[in-house]
């Protein structure tokens, strides 16, 4: 399968779920952005990368509006040259409104990974020649305050449906893509991609989130990043 028909068959799939309170909105951008989803992986998604790096779903401010993984709206559009179209939810949150390319909001640990690549590579061709970016979970999880509800939270039955759609999609994506390593972006995509049954001769390492959350990476993620991929990813 290609990455898009990946995607497709991702997102057609996590569609047919449910979630109970506190998720009140769900989203799917590989649904309503599907155009630059579509966009994103048809130009940058390259077999042969040294490394998959893995996030884990979509912030509000970030792929929530791109369809982009970490998809910082500046980001997509001037460095990714993200030109699609993007639609709306049909079941919107009145706080968290899909602006898509015209959001003036900036998702920080989307800016910090991408002025990152920016910084070390120059160009996006020279990064995706080395790297591929894609998220576990391709949905986000609103509380009705607004807040954003990690998937690693929602109840035991929810992860058990939703999960192995995930998982399988991460196995279609390395196969498509056959990177010499997957790295998780934090913890749970570390997890995730530890136990989603992926080839047992593929290594599986981790970066530190570049969430503002992260009392570490408000230290300085990407000074920190470049040290552990060069211990995962050596010359």
């Amino acid at each position: 399968m290609t990455p898009v028909e990946i995607a497709h068959q991702l997102s057609d799939g996590v569609d047919e779920l449910t979630f109970t309170p506190p998720v009140t909105h769900v989203y799917n951008p590989l649904a309503y952005a599907q155009a630059a989803s579509d966009q994103y992986l048809t130009q940058w998604a390259r077999p042969g990368v040294k490394a998959l790096l893995l996030g884990m779903n979509p912030g509000p401010w970030g792929m929530a509006q791109t369809g982009v993984p970490f998809g910082e709206v500046n980001a997509a559009r001037d460095f990714l040259a993200i030109d699609a179209a993007i639609s709306r939810p049909d079941h919107e949150h009145p706080k968290r409104p899909i602006e898509g390319l015209r959001c003036d909001r900036s998702e920080v640990s989307g800016r910090r990974l991408w002025e990152w690549a920016r910084e070390d590579f120059g160009t996006a061709e020279a990064f995706f020649d080395t790297f591929f970016v894609w998220n576990y979970c391709p949905l986000a999880f609103l509380e009705e305050s607004g807040k954003n509800r990690t998937p690693d939270k929602l109840p035991a039955a929810e992860r058990a449906a939703l999960f192995p759609l995930c998982d399988l999609a991460l196995q279609q994506m390395v196969a498509a893509i056959r990177p010499g390593i997957v790295i998780g972006i934090g913890a749970f995509a570390t997890k995730q991609a530890k136990a989603a049954g992926l080839p047992a001769e593929l290594e599986v390492g981790t970066v530190l989130h570049p969430s503002p959350a992260s009392p570490a990476a408000n230290r300085g993620w990407a000074e920190q990043a470049r040290v552990q991929l060069a211990t995962l990813m050596p010359t």
